[in-house]
Parts: C-alpha cells; sequence; structure tokens
C-alpha cells in the first residue's frame, strides 16, 4: 500500500520539478548573458553581410554616405567583371596551398608533439622550449632570410617555396604535445607489451585519440594558410601563382584614382566560402577539441 502510494505521488512530485526546473531556466543573468551574446553575433556577422551585399551593388550605392543597407537595385556586374580575372587559377592555387599544408603541418604536429610529449631523450625541454620561443617570434622577422633562402634554392614562386616554410608550424607542434599529455601512458605501455611497433601504436592508437585536436589544428592551419597574404605577396611572382586573396587584392581598378569597391566585395565574399566550408566540416571535432583542452588543462 505504501509503495502504491509513493507511486501515485512520483508524478507529482517529477512535474513538480519539471516546472521549477524551468521557472529556473531563464534567470536574470542567463536572459543578459544571451542578450549580449546575440549583440556579439550580429557585430562579428555584420562585415560579412556587408561584403555579401555590398558585392550585389554599383559601384556609386556601394559608397554612397548615409549607406544603403541593403540593395534596393541589384546587380550581378560585379561577378561579371570578377570573373573576368584569372579568378578559377587563383582559387585553385589557393586550394592546393591550403590543403596540402594544412595535411602537413597536422601530420608534423602530431608525430612532433607526441614524441615531445611522451618520449624521454636528451634536449627534449631545450626543443620545446625554442618552439615556444618561435611562437613568440613575429613572421616578419624571419622572412627577409627565408625569402634569401628560398630564393637560393630557387623556390621562388612555386608550390613548395609557399608551403614547405609553414609545414613547422610552432603553434601546432605546441597544441599537439599539450593535447599528447593527456594520453595515458598505461595505454601506450600495454600496446608495446602486445608486441605493437611505433607506426603501428602512432597510427591506429594514438591518432584516433588526437583526432579533436587534429580538428582544431585543421581548421587553424587553413585559415591561417588561406590568409596568408604576406607571404604570399613576397614569394609570389606571377599572375598564373597568384592566390586568392592575393589576386583579388591586385585586380585593376576602375582608374587611377577609383576603386571597384563592388568587384573587390565579390572577390571577398567569394574567398571566405571556403573557410567557411572547412569550419562547418570541422566543426565537431573543433569543438571537442576546444572543450576536452579545457576541461583536461
Amino acid at each position: 500500500m505504501t509503495s502504491n502510494a509513493h507511486l501515485q505521488r512520483q508524478p507529482t512530485i517529477i512535474r513538480h520539478k519539471s516546472k521549477s526546473s524551468l521557472k529556473r531556466e531563464w534567470t536574470p543573468m542567463k536572459v543578459l548573458s544571451t542578450f549580449l551574446l546575440l549583440i556579439s553575433t550580429l557585430v562579428f556577422i555584420f562585415p560579412f553581410y556587408w561584403i555579401v551585399t555590398g558585392a550585389f551593388k554599383i559601384q556609386t550605392v556601394a559608397t554612397a554616405i548615409p549607406p544603403e543597407w541593403f540593395p534596393l537595385k541589384p546587380t550581378v556586374s560585379n561577378w561579371l567583371e570578377l570573373f573576368k580575372n584569372p579568378i578559377w587559377r587563383w582559387t585553385l592555387n589557393s586550394f592546393i596551398i591550403s590543403i596540402v599544408e594544412m595535411i602537413a603541418v597536422c601530420l608534423v604536429s602530431s608525430t612532433a608533439g607526441y614524441v615531445l610529449a611522451k618520449k624521454v631523450f636528451p634536449g627534449r625541454q631545450i626543443i620545446f622550449t625554442m618552439f615556444i620561443a618561435a611562437m613568440a617570434l613575429p613572421k616578419q622577422v624571419i622572412l627577409v632570410p627565408l625569402f634569401t633562402m628560398l630564393a637560393d634554392f630557387g623556390w621562388v614562386n612555386t608550390y613548395h617555396g609557399l608551403i614547405l616554410p609553414a609545414i613547422g608550424w610552432p603553434f601546432g607542434v605546441f597544441l599537439m604535445k599539450q593535447f599528447s599529455q593527456t594520453i595515458p601512458g598505461e595505454l601506450i605501455e600495454a600496446a608495446k607489451m602486445d608486441g605493437c611497433s611505433e607506426i603501428r601504436l602512432f597510427s591506429t592508437i594514438i591518432l584516433p585519440l588526437l583526432k579533436p585536436a587534429l580538428g582544431a589544428l585543421a581548421i587553424f592551419t587553413f585559415i591561417a594558410s588561406w590568409n596568408d597574404y604576406f607571404s604570399q605577396l613576397i614569394m609570389v611572382r606571377s599572375t598564373s601563382m597568384m592566390t586568392l586573396p592575393l589576386g583579388v587584392s591586385m585586380m585593376t581598378t576602375q582608374s587611377e584614382f577609383l576603386t571597384n569597391y563592388g568587384v573587390l566585395m565579390a572577390g571577398a565574399a567569394l574567398a571566405s566560402v571556403p573557410m567557411i566550408a572547412i569550419f562547418l566540416i570541422f566543426q565537431k571535432a573543433f569543438t571537442q577539441g576546444i572543450t576536452m583542452g579545457a576541461v583536461k588543462g
């Protein structure tokens, strides 16, 4: 009898709990945080919105004051003018450089980070300190000696001249080393006791565990390579080797003193599409990598 009464009261208790939890959902702090997040989202999205809408405005409207917030008379003339340039060649160059660099950085960083985290050898701490110091070194400082070295090799205006210098990215090694430290050493020892070789251990056990960090590193590397305007400006010499961001910035103007901002906005909108696509593809792994890194320290 007592148990039946308890069962009859249970839905009421659950209903009361659910009502109280619903009441707790929208506290003043949560309303404030949601409002601030909404404002921040609008602030960050607005430049992209302005670029996309500006790509469909004529020159006089794109530079008008006060601005036209939405194109009342949209036009595709900017896109037609944009595609008069070798835009597909520039896009192909950007994809080749960014994707190859992304794969190479993830491979080199994961192996180097794993070795620095789990292998004991003389000079390990010195090497890691050098990577940390390299992270604080601006790229502009090493650009002149790097260009001289690449010119001596004959690698200026080539794919490998743009890709190879970026493979040993100090931030990538640092990120993978910190994440590799969270892998239990007992797991590695158990695999070795079962006769697992180093290559098989890394490829079948370590790499799957590093997947969240690799997803985050892939996004960082692709975006950094895609937007690496300064290095590409120094290393590229021909129009056929230009990347999409570099080519868009080098497009001819309407006249000597007038820049066609509509065409530039169309090129910027086109150049932003691959970055958005890469983020959406690796979004799950990126989120896991950030949250796991925050929990594990």
